[in-house]
């Protein structure tokens, strides 16, 4: 694995902007970046490991808030894996019933698409009845 990466890479990987790699940064979410000696913001291994866990609690609707706190228990170190545990699993609990909730959506939508089809078959001619 590489040591650095560039903003652009990450950006790539991540399918995010330079805007929003830098407001992440700004927002706390991710450590002081390290500069490479032209002055070039580079991202660590780990910078790259937490990204993508960031992205994940952010695409599952954690709050910018809580990502935050999330963060700095990272950076706190090992002594706050019971805060980051508990805090994980009651995201988890949130994203589980939300899953449930969009399920039983879903659950409609299949029945009307069902329904739907049934009424083109209905009044669509049977191409295999005769035709006088």
């Amino acid at each position: 694995m590489r040591n650095y990466y560039t903003p652009g890479e990450v950006a790539e990987r991540f399918d995010l902007t330079l805007d929003t790699l830098r407001y992440y940064e700004k927002a706390g979410l991710l450590r002081r970046v390290d500069r490479s000696p032209s002055g070039h913001r580079r991202y660590r291994s780990d910078d790259v490991e937490l990204l993508n866990m960031i992205r994940c609690l952010r695409d599952t609707d954690m709050p910018i808030a809580r990502l935050r706190e999330f963060a700095e228990l990272i950076r706190e170190g090992d002594h706050t894996v019971p805060d980051r545990l508990r805090m994980l699993q009651s995201h988890q609990e949130r994203l589980n019933e939300r899953i449930a909730e969009m399920r039983a959506c879903q659950a409609v939508i299949e029945h009307k698409i069902d329904y739907y089809l049934g009424v083109l078959a209905e009044s669509s001619p049977d191409p295999l009845k005769e035709t006088p």
